[in-house]
């Protein structure tokens, strides 16, 4: 299926009108709808109303108890496929202020438990030095201090021992050089500092591991639940369960190629030491 941009996360108040009206045509009680769905008549309720944005299975669901015809099945699903999709564009996201972007995923990793990172091409904020986070947003012209603030800030989840974390780098993540030498050592440094976290397992891909596929975009699974791909021009926001399951299955793939624990330690720092050199 093809989306516009536009279209994409903006069809969440459609959906529920027309799950609402369909149920009305067939004369169906909300209570009545949950107990064919066997869920809640609240669940039903906030759906309709747009409180709730129902997974894809929901609306099979609500569909089948309400006898549907298959031609209308494949438009509402088409529908709830866009409703879970999500575009953030960068020059959206930069008019807003990016620090409203740093409060939107402080609020994500607060509601999740269990995450996991690929980087492609460049270290997240999470495990960035200061320096390393200034560097990052430097061909952005404004102010950024609240940015960087916004970002160091998210770090202390790391702490949490309640979250899982699972970070898989490339060497040109690593490697890149954003900063002078000195501070990459030391942002390599802390990469392997936080290796000893018992909550955080940090891997790496040296330049030399056969992958498998090609990988495209650096992405983030959150709970099995939500899955975000980084584009040159912004975000892709994916709650569809079969599209987090194809980013889920991505990252199982590298992740059983990556080097963890010591053998990461060791490789992060001959890197660390090639730049002292």
């Amino acid at each position: 299926m093809t989306f516009e941009p536009e279209q994409l996360g903006q069809s969440a108040h459609e959906l529920a009108a027309l799950l609402k009206n369909l149920r009305k045509t067939a004369k169906l009680p909300g209570e009545r709808l949950a107990k064919r769905c066997n869920m809640s008549q609240s669940k039903i309720s906030r759906i309709e109303n747009g409180k709730v944005r129902p997974s894809l299975v929901d609306v099979e669901q609500i569909l089948r108890a309400l006898d549907a015809p298959s031609a209308l099945v494949a438009e509402v699903m088409a529908l709830a496929r866009i409703a879970n999709t999500e575009w953030q564009d960068s020059r959206n996201l930069r008019r807003k202020g990016l620090d409203k972007k740093q409060q939107e995923l402080a609020g994500l990793e607060k509601s999740s438990r269990d995450f996991r990172y690929f980087l492609l091409s460049m270290i997240t904020g999470l495990l960035s030095t200061p320096e390393y986070i200034r560097a990052s947003l430097a061909h952005i012209a404004g102010d950024h201090s609240k940015t960087v603030a916004r970002k160091l800030e998210r770090q202390e989840a790391l702490y949490d021992k309640s979250k899982r974390f699972t970070f898989i780098l490339t060497e040109q993540a690593v490697r890149s050089p954003f900063v002078s030498r000195e501070a990459m050592a030391v942002q390599i440094d802390r990469l392997a500092s936080l290796t000893h976290l018992p909550n955080v397992r940090l891997g790496v891909l040296p330049i030399e591991t056969s992958l498998p596929g090609n990988p495209l975009n650096t992405f983030t699974v959150y709970d099995e639940r939500i899955a975000t791909a980084e584009l040159s021009a912004g975000v892709m926001v994916f709650r569809d369960p079969r599209d987090v399951r194809s980013y889920l299955d991505e990252f199982i793939s590298y992740e059983e190629l990556a080097l963890f624990d010591e053998a990461a330690r060791s490789k992060l720092g001959e890197w660390a030491a090639a730049y002292r050199a």
